[in-house]
This record gives structure tokens, C-alpha cells and sequence, in this order.
């Protein structure tokens, strides 16, 4: 059945898988930063992530040449982007609620609508930019700026975001030189150095048996949600793709509540609420083939 879908069918259904897994891992990362530094979870967690691109090896033909990259430039400059979004992701649930800190980092797919214009080519009308605006608007709202200016912790959720939307940007531009195999193999190389470089400066603690099995699976699951959304950018374009992954803030939500007891305000459920708008608004374009 998966087989007879067009590919952005295909796309938008690696999008929406990923985000889910994606979601828990970041879950499980928050609940790790309460022990462990951002360097130590990337440097634990990227331990993990080769698994699923060892299976993939393994599985399909050409072994080892699946990692060969066709672009090297390309390739490394998107994964140290990626290698920067997981710093910036993961120092936001230090200091933010899982939903809080992944509503403001979800801006990233309005960012990613704003740069398909100038770095991909990709036409963006007068009403897809108002979508972006509203969804900038949207943001604003949840951070709410009084006369000090903006806390500065909300800076790291809208940095991950903005790294994101150009790590989506340089993984479209490697859609017709690398496989989704290779491309997440150098982000995950470059997240495992980031965090190991950290631990000299910022000290570094034995995981307990039970800490492994998280890193475990945190690992695992950041690399199959990685490689669901590089599979759907390569499926589809990023304006069409992006909208899927808000499905992901209703699964925060719940995660937020269950575990922590977080319940977000009236302003920042209205201000996420414009910022799922104006991405489905965005979607909504596409699917009619405007602009």
C-alpha cells in the first residue's frame, strides 16, 4: 500500500512518524538534562544513533559505499547545523517546558517557508509570507517582551529553530547527490564530536544502567526520526513538508503534562495556536498548487 502513495503522500508520512519519534526522545533528553549536561547527552545519546544506520548498511546493498558522499562541502555544512540545532534543542529544555521550548523551536518550518524563496529557488507568495509573519507574531506572543526586553533563555529555542529551517534548506540541496543514510551519518558524527569536545570543559559522569538504556533509546530514536525527515525532504518539497511536524507540539503537550505537570498559559496556547495556523495555512497553498 505505502508503495502505491505519490511521494508526497510518502513524504508527508515520514514527516508525521518522525516528529512523533522525534517528540519522545526529546522526552527522554529533558528528563536526562535534569543529571547530565547538553555535551554529555549528545556525546551518550550519539553513541546510539549509528545503530539504525548500521542496520540500513546491512540490510541494503552497496554496504559501506552508502555512506560515500557525492558532496562533501554540502554535507558538512549541513551536519554541523544539524550538530548546532541538537546544542541549542537541547540546552532549551534545561531552562523551558518540553512544549514551551518546542512550540518557539516549530518556527522553524515558518523559517524554512521564508528561506525556500531565497536559497532554494522555491516561489514564495505575498500570502505564504503573511503566514510567516503571523507565525513570527504568533512566537511573540508565547515570549511575551516586557520593558526588560526578551528573556534570554527563550534566544536558544529561537536559534535551534533558525539552525534547523537551514539545516532542512542544505538537505534539500543534497536531494540529487547523497542517500538519507549518508546524510544523517556526518550529522550524527558531527552531534557525537560536539558533545565529546564539551566534556573536557564541562566534566562528565558514568550513566547508571538505567541512564544507558535511556541514552539507548533516545539514541535510536533521534536517528530513525532523522532519517523519516531527510527521507520526506528528499520525497517532497520543504514548504510542504514542514507543516506536518506541529503535530508533534499536541504529543508534547501531553508528554509535558503527564510527566512534568506542565500546563501552558492562555497566551502561549494562542500564540502556538498562530503559529500551527499559519503553517497549515501554508500547507493548505501548497495542496492547491499556489503561491
Amino acid at each position: 500500500m505505502f508503495c502505491n502513495l505519490s511521494n508526497g503522500a510518502k513524504g508527508a508520512l515520514c514527516m508525521i512518524i518522525g516528529g512523533l519519534l522525534l517528540t519522545t526522545q526529546d522526552g527522554i533528553c529533558k528528563w536526562l538534562t535534569a543529571e547530565f549536561h547538553p555535551g554529555e547527552v549528545m556525546f551518550y545519546r550519539g553513541l546510539f544513533t549509528f545503530v539504525p544506520i548500521i542496520v540500513i548498511i546491512a540490510v541494503r546493498s552497496g554496504g559501506i559505499h552508502q555512506l560515500a558522499t557525492r558532496n562533501l562541502k554540502g554535507t558538512m555544512i549541513r551536519a554541523a547545523l544539524g550538530a548546532g540545532t541538537s546544542v541549542f534543542v537541547v540546552v532549551s529544555f534545561i531552562f523551558l517546558p518540553l512544549a514551551d521550548a518546542l512550540a518557539i523551536i516549530f518556527l522553524s518550518p515558518i523559517m524554512l517557508t521564508a528561506l525556500s524563496g531565497p536559497m532554494l529557488g522555491e516561489p514564495v507568495g505575498w500570502r505564504r509570507w503573511l503566514a510567516v509573519f503571523i507565525g513570527f507574531a504568533g512566537v511573540m506572543l508565547m515570549i511575551r517582551p516586557s520593558a526588560e526586553g526578551i528573556p534570554y533563555y527563550y534566544f536558544f529555542p529561537l536559534l535551534a529553530a533558525l539552525l534547523s529551517a537551514l539545516r532542512d534548506v542544505a538537505t534539500r540541496r543534497l536531494r540529487n547527490d547523497d542517500s538519507s543514510a549518508s546524510i544523517l551519518f556526518y550529522s550524527m558524527v558531527a552531534g557525537l564530536l560536539a558533545g565529546a569536545i564539551s566534556m573536557p570543559m564541562f566534566g562528565a559522569h558514568w550513566p547508571s544502567p538505567t541512564q544507558w538504556g535511556l541514552f539507548a533509546a533516545a539514541g535510536i530514536l533521534n536517528s530513525l526520526s532523522h532519517l523519516l525527515t531527510i527521507q520526506a525532504l528528499l520525497l517532497a518539497p520543504g514548504g510542504t513538508m514542514a507543516p506536518f511536524r506541529y503535530l508533534s507540539l499536541i504529543w508534547a503537550a501531553v508528554m509535558g503534562y503527564l510527566i512534568w505537570g506542565d500546563v501552558p498559559d492562555g497566551w502561549k496556547l494562542a500564540g502556538a495556536a498562530l503559529v500551527v495556523g499559519a503553517g497549515l495555512f501554508i500547507l493548505y497553498r501548497e495542496m492547491r498548487g499556489r503561491r
